[in-house]
């Protein structure tokens, strides 16, 4: 299984087909996990397009779902209010079929990055799996 932390945009579209990409190259399965604390914002790092992750609307996960379908891979999508993305997603991979960890990065200032901490970075250094950041591809003019 590939688990992919979702939040919307395009680094959660870039997110999501890199892990379309590697559960059909590995013949698995893909676990979508967009979990937001209560209040609808969470911390960025998941595949968030901005400041802050929001609960992505159901028009959204309409769209992942299609997109999902349309791959012909297996997948299953989890929206969870309540809950902490990096908790929830370390949890996903600590299934034994769960293989690799897919999750957005965005650029930040470096004192961004020590004011803020970083869901990312959380992710790369206590996930026991292999973790793969994903960034979207730049506009070209």
């Amino acid at each position: 299984m590939i688990v992919v932390g979702y939040a919307g945009g395009s680094h959660g579209r870039a997110c999501l087909e890199q892990a379309i990409e590697e559960a059909s190259a590995r013949d698995t399965s893909v676990l979508v996990i967009n979990a937001v604390p209560e209040g609808g914002r969470g911390g960025s790092g998941l595949g968030s397009s901005g400041r802050g992750t929001l609960v992505v609307d159901a028009d959204e996960i309409a769209q992942v779902q299609e997109r999902l379908a349309v791959s012909g891979v297996r997948f299953e999508i989890r929206q969870q209010i309540g809950a902490v993305p990096a908790e929830e997603l370390l949890r996903a991979m600590d299934d034994p079929n769960a293989e690799i960890l897919v999750i957005g990065m965005r650029r930040r200032t470096q004192v961004g990055k020590l004011l803020l901490g970083s869901t990312s970075q959380y992710l790369l250094i206590e996930c026991a799996k292999p973790v793969m950041v994903v960034k979207p591809q730049r506009a070209t003019a």
